[in-house]
């Protein structure tokens, strides 16, 4: 496994347009591939969270009254200041949260098109004249919600945080950020590129802390107008509950439980071959990640000795060496696998490929499990409910169209959904039924900076990207001026 030394970056918290030191005892940060301590870092509490929200709340007037334009300067030289670290950014995101180097790079620069595209949509909220049977101007006003508290996952600990601050920068809010635990460096690197920005005092603010502790202080305060939130849907509904004496505004995109269904009629290298490199992105840690596969009866066979052969050639290691996929965030992440795999074996699903957790020779100390094709899942297991967040493809034999959407809609979730079929009958019939906020036909690219990202059901509301997602920061007013007696 490669060797590297952490690059240099920022452990203390970002609070006002400054680095201040935090009042709790410090936490340690832990390379997955290795189990080594890479560095510790500052923690905050109740000091300082209420600190970063009136910094952010002195910083609102003056920024949300900056034309769209200066703000979109500012956005736009962050991207240059992204881009130029790419290779630094990349480098830290890996040794702390363990992707592969190739796959960081790609979410460096998501990050770079995501601060222009709402740099650009930023500058294009507009407001409307509506025509008036009277003497007097209706207006229709769109303005910034106020300050915003942005909580962000461990899984993505860049691109989460920029789809989140972007539009709301860009719509005039002010934020404070509260990154995962487990993954503060690449938020921390990134307040480093908003200083040196030159970003004013108090627009964005960052805190590392306990979770819970920041998470209700920033959701029951009455300075907060609005929280987004992207992790668990447990800790979802208890920001929602936490939000709901204040009435903020709320957006939350939560689990996901992915179908990904291959028809008689699909091109099956593409499904095949698609299906592997989206479900091993990140080792399967990714809401959006295909988790229920289901084949039809006439294709089964051949599909499935496909995909064993496929995932038979992925390779596992340190995201330093760029492998197909590296490990998992932690112990508790493999533990989580581990059981839903003992409970599926146990209830009859057959281990075509993988099973186990990887802890010898190189792998002896990092949190790694083996890339698995499991068959003949049923609604009985724990799996064919519960969201997978490990390297894992359950395979689930389907013969008819209606009764496979009906499986498919089977679950509590409703972010991202797959199909790969030809006939344009069965692609307008199944992309209509399926109950999902995002659906990929033949396709699983589905975020983008220009098209909205989120889900329904228990997935959660509100919408990431695209014309949507500076939406989300504003609030419209109504204006009814009489212009005549």
């Amino acid at each position: 496994m490669a060797k590297k030394d952490l690059p240099q970056v920022e452990t203390r918290l970002y609070i006002n347009g400054k680095w201040i030191e935090g009042s709790e005892d410090k936490r340690p940060v832990i390379n997955p591939a290795t189990g080594e301590t890479l560095i510790e870092v500052h923690q905050g509490g109740e000091k300082e969270t209420n600190t970063a929200i009136e910094a952010a709340e002195a910083a609102l007037p003056k920024w949300s009254a900056m034309a769209p334009a200066e703000r979109a300067e500012l956005m736009n030289k962050m991207a240059d200041l992204v881009e130029e670290d790419a290779e630094r950014l990349a480098t830290i995101m890996t040794m702390e949260q363990g992707k592969p180097l190739s796959q960081a790079k790609g979410e460096i620069q998501t990050n770079v098109e995501n601060l222009r595209w709402n740099a650009a949509e930023g500058q294009r909220v507009m407001g409307e004249i509506i025509p008036s049977p009277s003497t007097n101007q209706w207006q229709v006003r769109k303005q910034p919600v106020g300050v915003v508290g942005a909580i962000t996952p461990w899984n993505f600990p860049s691109n989460m945080i920029v789809r989140k601050i972007s539009p709301a920068i860009a719509a005039g809010c002010t934020v404070v950020l509260k990154p995962a635990e487990d993954t503060p460096l690449s938020a921390l690197a990134l307040m480093e590129l908003f200083d040196k920005a030159g970003f004013p005092e108090g627009v964005v603010n960052i805190l590392l802390g306990d979770a819970a502790t920041i998470g209700e202080i920033l959701s029951e305060s009455d300075t907060v107008k609005k929280i987004t939130f992207t992790g668990s849907t447990e800790v979802g509904k208890t920001l929602n509950e936490q939000s709901a004496p204040t009435l903020k505004k709320v957006s939350m995109e939560l689990g996901g439980h992915a179908p990904f269904i291959i028809f008689p009629d699909a091109d099956l290298e593409l499904a095949v071959e698609t299906l592997v490199e989206t479900k091993f992105g990140n080792n399967g840690q990714v809401c959006t990640s295909p988790n229920r596969i289901f084949i039809h009866k006439d294709i089964k066979e051949k599909a499935t000795k496909m995909i064993v052969e496929k995932v038979k050639e992925v390779t596992v290691g340190n995201g330093l060496d760029d492998p197909t996929t590296g490990p998992l965030i932690n112990q508790e992440g493999v533990e989580k696998v581990v059981e839903q795999m003992e409970d599926a074996t146990a209830k009859g699903a057959k281990v075509l490929v993988g099973g186990s957790e990887m802890n010898e020779g190189e792998y002896a100390n990092g949190f790694f499990f083996e890339p698995t094709v499991l068959d003949g899942v049923t609604k009985e297991m724990d799996i064919f409910y519960k969201e997978t967040f490990g390297p894992v493809i359950p395979l689930i034999e389907f013969e008819d169209e209606e009764k496979v959407i009906e499986d498919a809609n089977d679950s509590e979730f409703g972010l991202a959904s797959y199909f790969f079929a030809t006939n344009i009958h069965t692609i307008d019939n199944v992309s209509n039924k399926l109950e999902y906020g995002m659906v990929g036909v033949n396709d699983t690219e589905i975020s983008n900076s220009a098209t909205p990202f989120g889900g329904i059901k228990h997935s959660g509301f509100g919408r990431e990207n695209g014309i949507y997602g500076v939406e989300e920061y504003v609030v419209v007013k109504f204006v009814t001026i009489r212009t005549a007696k």
